[in-house]
């Protein structure tokens, strides 16, 4: 144990709140959108596996992991900073930061998952930042851990109050959340922003076609004025490089407004043909996108939600048009099993249309490339345009 001097005091209660402000803002912002967190939580459990062991039987626990690791990461905050539990907040602490450690060491080497979403969608950083990220708070971490034991007055009825009332605010916060919109939307998709800069017309899309190499395994994505170049300069090119596949470019890019990087969402009818202008970007009225990414997982309410913004859209001569990851055979069944069968209907990622919003059903009203509002599929009933 550290000898407790007053110098070691001062460094106590300036590490306690380094590390419990972090871990306060970190609750926060995957607080305000647990859906988001649970989503991740779900990219972990498919994207990882111990020898031949896979998580994805665990799938549907996603949600409760994600809102019992966001509140015990506030209360670990609250415990820190308030002093409360001094034994207890440094074992959780030390345990937590060992196992977050580990986790973003392994996915900087790996690469599995592209980004931890330790601060939500708040504050985004590239898995070796965030490695170091947890290695500078190792530091304070270790130094707690360590000074756990200084003797202090005994106050388990004051620390058990302030245990149980940060437990149940998170909960609560959590909960609220996830049955509306977030509070706080730090996503591309907030309301106000304008996703599409450029709104020219008459834009072409563009067919892009990737092959593989044969011989080196190497992907290479080209347009078809450089697949003739490919074979111009090399009669033999068509040998050594295996066509993978097709896909569809629109020239009408969405940004996200904070640092105007690119969101992909391509939005395509049965066809194949592109209508992220058509629907994102629509200049002669607004557009009612309803989206579903777990068609599945749509209940009752959510039905009877579709019928009702479908009806309110109609009411007030706006556009209505439906937004799936589905195959088109179920999302058909669905749409003609609940008396929807005159609705627009189109395919998007099911990643990107989680990022627009999380409500499943959710609603999404687009003008001239603007997100005009957001409503999940549990409030409706008090929406009028």
């Amino acid at each position: 144990m550290i000898k407790e001097t007053k110098t070691n005091k001062v460094l106590r209660i300036i590490a306690r709140w380094f590390v419990g402000l972090v871990f306060l803002f970190s609750s926060f912002v995957k607080g305000v959108d647990p859906m988001g967190t649970a989503f991740k939580v779900e990219e972990y459990m498919t994207a990882w596996s111990i020898g031949g062991l896979s998580f994805e039987w665990a799938l549907p626990l996603a949600p409760f992991l994600s809102m019992a690791l966001i509140t015990a990461e506030f209360l670990v905050g609250v415990l820190l900073i308030t002093g409360s539990f001094r034994k207890l907040s440094a074992w959780l602490l030390l345990l937590m930061m060992a196992f977050f450690t580990v986790t973003t060491l392994i996915d900087a080497i790996t690469n599995k998952v592209s980004d931890c979403g330790c601060f939500g969608d708040a504050v985004k950083l590239t898995n070796w930042q965030t490695f170091w990220k947890n290695i500078v708070l190792d530091v304070p971490t270790v130094f707690i851990f360590l000074t756990r034991r200084w003797p202090r007055k005994k106050r388990f009825e004051r620390d058990m109050l302030i245990s149980l009332a940060a437990i149940a605010a998170m909960i609560i916060f959590g909960l609220y959340n996830i049955n509306n919109e977030p509070v706080l939307d730090f996503r591309p998709w907030k309301v106000g922003n304008r996703m599409i800069k450029n709104l020219e017309e008459g834009l072409e899309t563009t067919n892009q076609v990737t092959y593989k190499n044969l011989e080196t395994g190497e992907f290479r994505t080209m347009d078809s004025k450089e697949l003739m170049e490919c074979y111009a300069a090399d009669p033999d090119w068509g040998n050594k490089w295996e066509w993978v596949g097709t896909s569809t470019v629109s020239p009408y890019e969405i940004v996200d407004p904070k640092n105007d990087s690119v969101v992909s969402f391509p939005i395509e009818n049965a066809d194949g043909e592109d209508y992220t202008f058509d629907l994102i970007g629509a200049t002669d009225g607004p557009v009612l996108l309803c989206t579903i990414h777990h068609l599945k997982d749509v209940n009752e309410r959510g039905v009877k939600a579709i019928a009702e913004m479908k009806q309110k859209a109609m009411d007030s001569d706006i556009r209505f048009a439906v937004i799936s990851n589905a195959e088109q055979s179920e999302l058909l069944q669905f749409l003609y099993g609940n008396t929807l069968m005159d609705v627009e209907y189109y395919f998007g990622d099911e990643k990107a249309i989680e990022a627009m919003i999380r409500s499943n059903p959710g609603f999404v009203l687009m003008q001239d490339a603007t997100v005009k509002g957001k409503w999940h599929y549990k409030n409706v009933e008090k929406l009028n345009f």
